[in-house]
């Protein structure tokens, strides 16, 4: 048993390369994408990620908000899957937020790109595995 969840899942989450965020299409299929790693992060709770306006799940997340993101440690052959809710933000505020040098790699036209856009994920509950052993926990 996990002494201090947000701890130990943070430390897994900060040293992640990536993160799989999944949807559910519009045929009800769940579909999972790679993703760069959160922006930033509140806790376990709220993470931040930056995607192109024109994707499919900016469009099945407006339509269901349902989602989930996992982060593994492949070294130690360790993972974590929250389960939560996505919002699609198009603000001034929240695409500032978390904009960096270099996003005009993706974002062309930079922090105003009409295809630049934030995924606010929060999570309500996960399930992190470790040592053979599975464990769920609420948020």
């Amino acid at each position: 048993m996990m002494r201090d969840p947000v701890q130990t899942i943070g430390k897994l989450i900060d040293k992640a390369n990536m993160a799989i965020i999944s949807y559910v299409d519009d045929q009800g299929f769940p579909i999972s994408k790679a993703m760069l790693p959160p922006r930033e992060r509140e806790e376990i709770k709220v993470f931040w990620f930056t995607t192109n306006t024109s994707s499919n799940k900016v469009k099945f997340f407006k339509e269901n908000p349902k989602a989930s993101i996992y982060f593994v440690d492949k070294r130690f052959f360790r993972g974590v899957s929250l389960v939560g809710t996505v919002e699609v933000l198009e603000t001034a505020e929240a695409k500032e937020r978390i904009w960096r040098e270099g996003d005009t790699m993706y974002y062309p036209e930079g922090v105003t790109d009409p295809d630049y856009c934030v995924l606010r994920f929060t999570a309500e509950k996960g399930r992190y595995y470790s040592n053979f052993n599975s464990e769920d926990f609420k948020i």
